[in-house]
C-alpha cells in the first residue's frame, strides 16, 4: 500500500461517511464492463465541484489491492452488480492527483519528472529486482514489470488537465506531459500493461489539428456525457429526496441549482451547491465561491463579434446558437465567439442543448455569477440599467407609467449599439435589463404559453410574496394601449388563473420611425 501505488480507501471513505453522500457507485458497473476492451480508456470532464475527485477516489477504493473495501461498498448500488466481488480490490492501481503533485513537487523537478519518480519509487518496493535503480520512464517501467511478471495496472489520474489550465502558455511543459500520457495510454506496450484508464478534469482532451492527442479515449463531457449522464451531478429525484429529508423547498432548489439538460435526463443539479444548501439550510450562490470571478470576467470581455450580445440575451432568458466543433480544448486557442461559449459550457457557466445546438444560463446561481462579473466590466450602459432597475420596479408597482416609459427608453437608447434596436426581441432584452432587480422578487418567464398565444414576459411572484404578478406585452410602431388590449383579448391572464394575488398588465411600445424613438407605457390593475 502506498500513496500513489495501490492506495487505501481512506479518502473515499471520508466522502461516503459524510452526512450527505449521494450514491454514484453505479458508474463502477460501466467501468467493469469496459475493462480490457477497446473502450477501457475513459476520460470524464466536469466543472469544479461536480464530484470529479470523489469519483476518482471511489474508483481507486473499489479496485485497489491496497485495501479491503467490501464493507464500504456493501450498501451501495455497485453491491447489487453481479460482478461486484469479481473486481473488488483485485488490481494494481496507480492514482495520481496532478493538481496536488504540481503543488507539492520540489522546485528542482519538472512536473513530468516528479510524477515518474514518485510512482517508480513506490513500484520499486514491490518490484525491486525488476526496476533498475536508474529507471526514469514510467511507461517503460510498467512495460518491464508486465513483461517479467504479467502484472497489469489500472491508472487513475485526477485533474489530468491541470497543466493546460495553469501552464496554458508553456508549450514545452504541455508537450512533455502529453508525451507521458501517450506513453501510458497509447501504443502496443501500454495496451499490455493497462487494464483500465480513468481520467478526470475540467477540459476534454486537447485537440491537435482537430484530433484528440489521445484519440483512444472515450470522453464523457458536459456536451456529451451519455451513457454516464446520471453521474454528472445530482438528478432531480436525488435532490427531491434531499429536500424532503432536510425540509427544504424543492422549488427553490430547482431555481438555484437545476438547469443542466442532457439527452434522456432533462434535470441535472450542481452537487456541491445542493449539499451546502441542505447542510446550511439556506439557498445561496455556493458553487461560484470556488471559482474566481476574474476568470468569468476575462472570458465575457473577449473581443469577439456578437459575444457581448449573446451574454445579454442569455441573461434575459434566451438561448443562443453555438458551434462547438472548433474549440481545441485548451484555454488559449480562442478565435471566435463560439470558442468562448464552448469553454463556458465545460466550466459549468453555460448549459448546452445538444438537440437545438444552443447554450443558455442554467440557473440562478450561475446568473448571479454573470451579473457580478458584469459589474466589473466596462459595460457601462448595461451596469447602469441594472442599477436603475429597483427604482423602475417600484414605479411599475405604483403604476407610474411615465417613469416606466422613460426608464425603458433610457436603457434601450443606451444599449442600442449592443442590441439590434428595431425588433421586439431586442426590446425584450432591454426590459430584462431594466427590470434586473425583479429577479429577487419574481420568477420571470419569457413567452409563456396562454392557449391563445404567448405572453411576452410574465413576472410571477415567489412563494409567500405580497408583490403583484405582472404580464408585460411588448410592441413597436403600434401603441401601448394596443398591447394592453391584446393581453385582454387573448386572455393571457388565464395562464395565471391559479394565482390568487394582485396582477398588473403592462403594455410597452416604441416607435422606430420616431426621431426620438419615443417609448410609451400603460399599466392597469387586472380585476378578476
Amino acid at each position: 500500500m502506498g500513496h500513489y501505488v495501490n492506495p487505501d480507501n481512506f479518502t473515499f471513505s471520508k466522502a461516503a461517511n459524510s452526512e450527505i453522500y449521494v450514491d454514484k457507485t453505479g458508474m463502477l458497473g460501466y467501468l467493469n464492463k469496459v475493462m480490457d476492451t477497446e473502450q477501457c480508456c475513459v476520460c470524464v470532464s466536469r466543472p469544479r465541484r461536480f464530484g470529479k475527485s470523489i469519483a476518482a477516489r471511489m474508483v481507486t477504493a473499489y479496485y485497489s489491492k491496497g485495501c479491503d473495501s467490501e464493507k464500504l461498498f456493501l450498501n451501495y448500488k455497485i453491491a447489487q452488480n453481479k460482478d461486484f466481488k469479481k473486481h473488488l480490490n483485485q488490481y494494481n492501481v496507480i492514482h495520481l492527483d496532478i493538481a496536488e503533485m504540481k503543488v507539492t513537487m520540489p522546485k528542482e523537478y519538472s512536473l513530468v519528472t516528479y510524477i515518474q519518480k514518485c510512482v517508480i519509487d513506490e513500484l520499486r518496493n514491490s518490484y525491486l529486482e525488476i526496476i533498475n535503480k536508474d529507471a526514469f520512464s514510467l511507461p517503460l517501467t510498467l512495460a518491464d514489470i508486465n513483461e517479467q511478471t504479467g502484472e497489469r495496472f489500472i491508472i487513475v489520474i485526477d485533474e489530468w488537465d491541470t497543466v493546460f489550465r495553469e501552464d496554458k502558455y508553456n508549450q514545452s511543459i504541455q508537450d512533455e506531459y502529453i508525451d507521458l500520457l501517450r506513453g501510458l495510454f497509447k501504443g502496443e506496450k501500454s495496451q499490455r500493461f493497462m487494464k483500465l484508464a480513468y481520467l478526470t478534469g475540467i477540459l476534454p482532451i486537447k485537440k491537435y489539428n482537430s484530433e484528440s492527442a489521445l484519440n483512444n479515449f472515450d470522453e464523457f463531457t458536459m456536451i456529451q456525457p451519455e451513457p454516464l449522464t446520471e453521474y454528472v451531478g445530482f438528478t432531480e429525484e436525488e435532490v427531491k429526496n434531499l429536500c424532503q429529508k432536510y425540509h427544504m423547498d424543492f422549488i427553490e432548489a430547482q431555481r438555484w441549482y437545476d438547469g443542466y439538460s442532457f439527452e434522456g435526463l432533462q434535470h441535472m443539479y450542481s452537487p456541491n451547491s445542493v449539499v451546502k444548501a441542505m447542510l446550511r439550510k439556506k439557498y445561496n450562490n455556493y458553487w461560484t465561491q470556488t471559482v474566481a470571478y476574474e476568470s468569468l470576467k476575462g472570458y465575457i470581455c473577449m473581443d469577439f463579434d456578437g459575444l457581448k450580445t449573446s451574454i445579454i440575451q442569455m441573461l434575459s432568458g434566451q438561448c443562443c446558437r453555438v458551434n462547438i466543433s472548433g474549440f481545441e480544448n485548451d484555454m488559449t486557442s480562442f478565435r471566435k465567439r463560439d470558442d468562448v461559449l464552448t469553454v463556458l459550457i465545460h466550466l459549468g457557466y453555460l448549459a448546452y442543448n445538444a438537440d437545438k445546438k444552443e447554450v443558455y444560463i442554467p440557473n440562478e446561481e450561475v446568473r448571479t455569477a454573470f451579473a457580478d462579473a458584469i459589474q466589473e466590466t466596462d459595460w457601462k450602459p448595461v451596469i447602469q440599467a441594472m442599477q436603475d432597475s429597483e427604482a423602475l420596479l417600484h414605479a411599475t408597482w405604483n403604476k407610474n407609467s411615465d417613469i416606466v416609459a422613460e426608464g425603458i427608453e433610457k436603457s434601450h437608447t443606451a444599449n442600442a449599439s449592443l442590441l439590434k434596436y428595431n425588433d421586439e426581441n431586442s426590446l425584450s432584452c432591454v426590459v430584462w435589463l431594466a427590470y434586473y432587480f425583479a429577479m429577487n422578487e419574481y420568477t420571470i418567464i419569457r413567452e409563456l404559453p396562454t392557449g391563445k398565444g404567448f405572453a411576452d414576459i410574465v413576472f410571477l411572484p415567489r412563494r409567500h410574496s405580497d408583490k403583484p404578478a405582472m404580464i408585460v406585452e411588448l410592441k413597436y410602431d403600434k401603441t401601448a394601449e394596443g398591447a394592453i388590449s391584446q393581453i385582454k383579448k387573448r386572455q393571457y391572464t388565464k395562464a395565471l388563473e391559479e394565482y390568487e394575488g394582485n396582477m398588473l398588465l403592462v403594455g410597452i411600445n416604441y416607435n422606430k420611425d420616431d426621431k426620438n424613438k419615443k417609448h410609451s407605457c400603460v399599466i392597469e390593475e387586472w380585476q378578476k
